[in-house]
């Protein structure tokens, strides 16, 4: 399997720019794709992203992709599992991490102040 990244070293990230929602996402949660690209039709490729959360945003529903995803909460905060009207649920503080298979449910997800995640999602190799 090919990777679909570029050689890239170190640069400062423009935070102001480059933030776009992702399909299914409510408007408070943004993307920036840092490194490569996923092609879920295909199940090819990887990718590289920043998430970030508005305060006090929350999905619905939870998740459920055929890639892998790794993340790691960088800034705020991150509640799993609350109800559709953003109640309940366990918090989570910076420096935590999740690794998830593809086909599992995750979420759905809430931040009082804020946040951003580092992810990176992934197939298996054919």
């Amino acid at each position: 399997m090919a990777i679909n990244k570029l050689h890239d070293e170190f640069k400062t990230l423009d935070m102001s720019v480059g933030w776009e929602v992702p399909a299914g996402y409510p408007e408070g949660i943004k993307q920036k794709i840092l490194s490569g690209a996923l092609d879920e039709n295909a199940r090819t490729g990887s990718r590289t992203r920043l998430l970030k959360f508005d305060p006090g945003v929350f999905t619905i529903a939870p998740f459920v992709h055929t890639y892998w995803e790794e993340v790691f909460l960088v800034t705020g905060d991150l509640t799993v599992g609350n109800n559709e009207k953003g109640e309940g649920g366990e918090s989570f503080k910076p420096f935590t991490y999740a690794c998830r298979p593809p086909g599992a449910f995750h979420g759905p997800f809430k931040s009082e102040t804020g946040c951003i995640l580092l992810e990176v999602h992934y197939f298996d190799p054919a």
